[in-house]
This record gives C-alpha cells, sequence and structure tokens, in this order.
C-alpha cells in the first residue's frame, strides 16, 4: 500500500518537530524562579552537563567566587594526573555591572619533571548586575587561554582536550625557537 505524499509529508515534520525540540531543549531560559532554587543541567549527547548553584550578587565575595570557581570545575572530567591553582587577578568596573576577574592555571607535573614546561590558562569572570535585583545569581562565563569562545557553566562540556591542545602549542612553539 502506498502512502500519500501529504502522510509523508506530516510524518516528516513531526521528526523534524522533535528533532528541533530536542536541539532546542537545553536553549530554553528558565525563569528566575528555577534558576534560584535549582542547578540548571542540560543533556549533550548522552552526558549530563552540570553546573552548580552560583552565589546571589548580594551575598558574593571574592572569596566566595574563587570558591564556587573550584566547585564548579570540580564537575568536570579529567585525568587525575592534571593539577590547577586559582588567583584571583582583578575588579573591574563597569556601567551597569561589576567583573572579577580570575585565571585559573592546569598542568601536569611528572616525577621526571616536576615543574611544568608549561601550562594552560583559563579565565573566569563573575559579574554582578549593578541593574539586576541583588537576589538574582551571579552571572559566570569563561575563556580559554589563546580563544575567543566565551563558554558558560551549565551550557557547555568541558574538555580535557582543550587543556592539552594549548600545552601542545606552546611545547611547539618552544620547540622552534633556538636560544
Amino acid at each position: 500500500m502506498q502512502k500519500s505524499i501529504f502522510e509523508i509529508c506530516k510524518k516528516k515534520r513531526e521528526v523534524l518537530k522533535y528533532k528541533a525540540c530536542s536541539i532546542r531543549g537545553p536553549l530554553v531560559w528558565q525563569s528566575p524562579s528555577r534558576r534560584l532554587t535549582q542547578p540548571i543541567v542540560f543533556s549533550e549527547a548522552g552526558y549530563i552537563i552540570q553546573n552548580i548553584q552560583w552565589t546571589s550578587g548580594k551575598d558574593f565575595t571574592v572569596e566566595r567566587g574563587q570558591q564556587q570557581i573550584e566547585e564548579y570545575m570540580s564537575t568536570w572530567e579529567f585525568h587525575e594526573s592534571w593539577l590547577h591553582w586559582s588567583d584571583y587577578l582583578q575588579e573591574e568596573e563597569l556601567k551597569y555591572s561589576k567583573r572579577y576577574h580570575y585565571r585559573v592555571r592546569w598542568s601536569i607535573p611528572t616525577c621526571r619533571k616536576p615543574i611544568p614546561q608549561a601550562t594552560a590558562s583559563i579565565y573566569f569572570i563573575i559579574e554582578i548586575s549593578k541593574i539586576k535585583p541583588p537576589t538574582l545569581p551571579v552571572e559566570v562565563f569563561f575563556i580559554l587561554e589563546s580563544n575567543r569562545l566565551i563558554h558558560r557553566p551549565g551550557q557547555c562540556r568541558f574538555r580535557e582536550k582543550w587543556l592539552k591542545d594549548i600545552i601542545e602549542s606552546k611545547m611547539i612553539l618552544m620547540d622552534s625557537i633556538t636560544f
């Protein structure tokens, strides 16, 4: 029995609609009340992207920001040989917000080379709005060294390969320079 063109098109529309909803799902903005009560968890190809409950603007301190960055990074998957340390860099005053800059350096020390030849840095920025209510969570984003792409916690999956690529590119550069 042959299906009519109408039935085939209808079926294709249903499939496309389903796919569009599954793709669009993680991008739907949640209401402020939901954001205050639960961390956002998205799914990426069978992997759950985790996030933490970020502090509100009124409760924010430089130390609390650093603790929360450490807490957020503990949700990432990376090999146990990676070590990291974080630094508070500066406060930036903008017209409608305040930004707090942090740097987290990553390396893989070994028994043969306990002092790493190269490190990879991730720069975190915590932004507190002067316009939004102080009870809302702070805005957080991070940028990897030598990259321009801005990552937001809970919206992308951290990949250990990013750190390896940065260190590898530094090693290649150092090998090409003769002293």
